[in-house]
C-alpha cells in the first residue's frame, strides 16, 4: 500500500508544510506529460512553470512528433481532435549533388502515419487546457532558484507570484533548467557547441507536401522541409554567419539558394517567410538522477535537430519515468530511480549518438565521403527489414 504524503512526512520528521508527492519543474510538453501521467496514477503533483499562464506564445518552432509521441499525448488527453497538425506519411532522405537516397514510409510499420507536425503555441495551449481539466496544480510565474536532495525528501526554493517559498517533495523532476541540474551532486554535463544555428522559415512550393517530409544534406548544411499545412516549415542548419546573412537577405536570394540545394522535387520555391534562428549545441548529463532529483527531457539532454528526435526522446523520458514509478510507494526511492535510469540509458545514448554521428558523417564534402554516404542510404533503402527496423527506432525509440 502506498503511503500518503502526511504519513511519509511524519515518518521522515517533516513538519507537513508546503509539500507535494512530486514536484515537476518545467511546464513544456515533457514536464506536462509527466504531470498528467503522475496525476492519473493518483500522485499529488505540483507543476512549476516560469512563464505566465496566459503569456503570448511567439515561439516560431514547428514540432515534428513521431506517431508514438502523438498517441502518448492523446492518451493523456493533451491532443484534442481539433488540434491543427500536418501528417507525415513518408520521409525522403537524400544528399545534394550525389547519388543515394532513402525513403521511409508509414506503411512499412503498418501505422496510419509516421508522425505529425504541430506548431509549438498550438500544442502548448492544448496541454495547458488539459492540465486545468485534469485538476493538476500548476504554479505559473514561478521560478525555481535552488533544488536540494535530502534523505527522505527534496527541497525546492521558489520565487514569483506566490512569494519566496520553500517546498518539499518526495521526488523532484527537472524537465527544464540546465543550471539547476548542474548544481546537483554527481551531475556533470557534456557540452559540444556545433558553432551552428537552425534557421526556421515557412516555405511554399508549387506542389503541396502531400504528407512527405524531406531531409536533405546540402553543401551548406543539412535541412528539413516539414509539412506545414499547404506549405513547408524549413529547418536549415547553417553557420552563425550564414544564419545571420539568411535572416537579412532578400527573400528572392534565400529562395534561390534553397532551390539550388533542394532541386525540383516540389517544383519551384514560390515564397519564404521571415527567418528565425536558434543556436545549436549538444548537452548531455552523465547521469539522470541525484538523490531524490531526476532529470528528463531538456534537463537530461538537448541535441541537434537534424533527425527531429529531441522532443520525442524527452516525451519517452516522461513515459518511462511514470511507468517505472507506477507501483512504487516512494517515488524518490533510489532503487526505483536506478531502474528508470537503466531503462532509459540505451534509448538516450543511441539517439544522441545517432544524431551527433549524422552531423559528423555529413560534414565532409570529399568525393569518397559522399560516395560512402550514398552507398549507405541506397543499402538502407533497398533492404526492407533494415529500413523497417531503422524507421521503427525513429518512431518508437529503443
Amino acid at each position: 500500500m502506498k503511503k500518503t504524503d502526511r504519513q511519509h512526512s511524519r515518518d521522515c520528521g517533516h513538519d507537513g508544510g508546503e509539500h507535494a508527492d512530486i514536484i515537476i519543474v518545467g511546464g513544456g510538453p515533457v514536464g506536462a506529460l509527466a504531470a498528467l501521467r503522475f496525476a492519473a496514477a493518483g500522485r499529488r503533483v505540483l507543476l512549476v512553470e516560469a512563464r505566465a499562464k496566459d503569456a503570448p506564445l511567439t515561439d516560431a518552432r514547428a514540432l515534428a512528433l513521431s506517431w508514438y509521441s502523438r498517441e502518448a499525448l492523446a492518451a493523456s488527453g493533451a491532443w484534442p481532435e481539433d488540434l491543427s497538425a500536418s501528417q507525415i506519411d513518408s520521409v525522403h532522405v537524400s544528399q545534394q549533388g550525389a547519388f543515394g537516397r532513402t525513403r521511409l514510409d508509414a506503411a512499412d510499420l503498418k501505422l496510419p502515419h509516421l508522425g505529425v507536425v504541430v506548431d509549438y503555441p498550438a500544442l502548448t495551449l492544448a496541454i495547458n487546457a488539459r492540465l486545468e481539466q485534469a485538476g493538476v496544480q500548476v504554479w505559473w510565474e514561478t521560478r525555481v532558484e535552488a533544488v536540494n536532495s535530502m534523505a527522505c525528501y527534496a527541497t525546492v526554493k521558489t520565487s514569483g507570484v506566490h512569494g519566496d517559498i520553500s517546498l518539499t517533495a518526495r521526488l523532484v523532476v527537472l524537465a527544464e533548467g540546465g543550471a539547476l541540474a548542474d548544481s546537483l551532486p554527481g551531475i556533470k554535463r557534456l557540452v559540444h557547441d556545433y558553432q551552428q544555428c537552425a534557421v526556421l522559415a515557412e516555405v511554399s512550393t508549387e506542389q503541396p507536401p502531400a504528407g512527405v517530409a524531406y531531409e536533405r544534406f546540402s553543401k551548406q548544411g543539412p535541412f528539413a522541409l516539414l509539412p506545414h499545412g499547404d506549405n513547408y516549415m524549413l529547418v536549415w542548419t547553417r553557420s552563425h554567419d550564414d544564419a545571420k546573412a539568411l535572416q537579412q537577405a532578400p527573400d528572392e536570394q534565400v529562395m534561390a539558394e534553397l532551390q539550388q540545394a533542394f532541386g525540383e522535387r516540389q517544383g519551384k520555391v514560390l515564397s519564404i517567410g521571415p527567418r528565425a534562428s536558434f543556436p545549436l549545441a549538444l548537452r548531455q548529463v552523465n547521469r539522470v538522477s541525484s538523490g531524490r532529483v531526476v532529470l528528463i527531457g531538456n534537463a537530461a539532454q538537448t541535441m541537434h535537430p537534424v533527425a527531429a528526435q529531441g522532443l520525442n526522446l524527452g516525451l519517452r523520458d516522461a513515459i518511462g519515468l511514470t511507468d517505472a514509478l507506477n507501483e512504487v510507494s516512494d517515488p524518490g526511492d533510489a532503487a526505483a530511480l536506478a531502474v528508470y535510469a537503466a531503462s532509459r540509458k540505451l534509448d538516450s545514448h543511441a539517439v544522441v549518438g545517432f544524431t551527433h554521428g549524422l552531423i559528423k558523417l555529413f560534414d565532409g564534402d570529399s568525393a569518397l565521403v559522399s560516395a560512402l554516404r550514398g552507398v549507405g542510404m541506397s543499402t538502407l533503402d533497398s533492404v526492407p527489414p533494415l529500413r523497417r527496423a531503422f524507421a521503427r527506432h525513429l518512431v518508437f525509440g529503443l
